[in-house]
């Protein structure tokens, strides 16, 4: 258990990492010219959302989806085809996307999450599967193979949100608000009852923790956080098709919870951001791309079990303590 200083340093060392994180995150168009880079990092903003509450369902809750990318494409088609098709307004529709979602996982989760291990992995990705079919056969009304086009960019009031540079801080904006979300749950009484049903259900349940409710609970919230991703990323491009939403895209958001490190939140940005932008990195050398970025997935996972963002904090810590012991020799002075 952590003392009660601990938990006050704790505390303001993450408020100093948010205000970092949000001055870097707001100063970082000034050094980019190029919409295109803007862009990516637009779409890595969208994917940190999907992430962090995919990490809080695997890191803190212990459990596993492959069907996120189907929560992600229940928000994109909803929000397109209400607000398209229908002229509902974006913002009321964006929320009325989320809480239809969130009734879908609700309505899944509760024999869903009776099931363990590998047969939990099939059923979510048994509902993604489903979800991507219903997509391309309900061509009348989801444009089918040929994606759904026309979709209105966001405003407020007569500002419209119809730039890359404007999407840039809303969609960062959002992603930060999620994060700091995020960070409070986990230190609340919810947090930490998620934290003893990861570590032992039994256990958990044992001790008074109603660990279906809890399951279900942030299994219905991942799947809104990724509703929303899904909601704004179609304003932004204004062009949905089921492609972007197939198990592959499931598969993706998986390995950046696991690269970035599960049961790290900060690490979920981190592996988002990363597998987001590498891509693109590795487009100037298109005939080993594929090659390239599966030996750094692999590299990883190998030699960073718990994840790359908690594995490079471990190693500045013992390169820290060496050099302090360096320093403690007869003869040396402490820094």
């Amino acid at each position: 258990m952590r003392t009660l200083r601990e938990r006050i340093l704790m505390e303001k060392k993450t408020k100093l990492y948010l205000i970092g994180y949000a001055i870097v995150v707001f100063i970082t168009p000034v050094f980019l010219g190029n919409n295109y880079h803007l862009m990516v990092l637009n779409v890595a903003a969208v994917n940190i959302i999907v992430v962090l509450g995919l990490n809080l369902l695997m890191g803190y809750a212990g459990q596993i989806s492959l069907g996120h990318a189907a929560f992600f494409g229940l928000g994109a088609y909803l929000s397109g085809i209400l607000t398209t098709t229908c002229g509902f307004p974006p913002w009321p529709t964006i929320l009325l996307s989320i809480l239809v979602t969130g009734g879908v996982a609700y309505a899944i989760g509760i024999p869903t999450l009776k099931l363990e291990g590998h047969y939990l992995v099939m059923a979510t990705l048994g509902f993604n599967v489903i979800v991507y079919i219903v997509m391309i056969q309900f061509d009348r009304v989801t444009g089918g193979p040929s994606g759904f086009p026309g979709i209105p960019h966001l405003r407020i009031g007569g500002f419209v949100f119809n730039s890359d540079r404007r999407m840039y801080y809303l969609l960062w904006s959002i992603s930060m608000g999620v994060l700091l979300l995020s960070l409070n749950l986990i230190r609340s009484r919810v947090g930490r009852a998620m934290a003893a049903l990861s570590h032992n259900e039994v256990a958990a349940m044992c001790s008074g923790i109603d660990t279906e409710k809890y399951k279900i609970g942030i299994f219905v919230m991942s799947a809104m956080l990724a509703s929303l991703a899904g909601s704004f990323y179609a304003h932004y491009i204004t062009f949905i098709s089921p492609g972007t939403f197939s198990i592959f895209f499931s598969l993706q958001l998986v390995t950046m919870v696991l690269v970035g490190g599960m049961g790290s939140l900060w690490g979920s940005v981190f592996g988002a951001l990363l597998l987001t932008v590498l891509p693109e990195w590795l487009h100037g050398v298109k005939e080993y791309n594929v090659l390239i970025y599966g030996l750094v997935l692999m590299i990883v996972l190998v030699f960073f079990p718990r994840g790359l963002f908690p594995g490079i904090l471990q190693i500045l810590d013992k390169r820290k303590v060496v050099t302090l012991a360096e320093f403690a020799r007869p003869g040396k002075e402490a820094p």
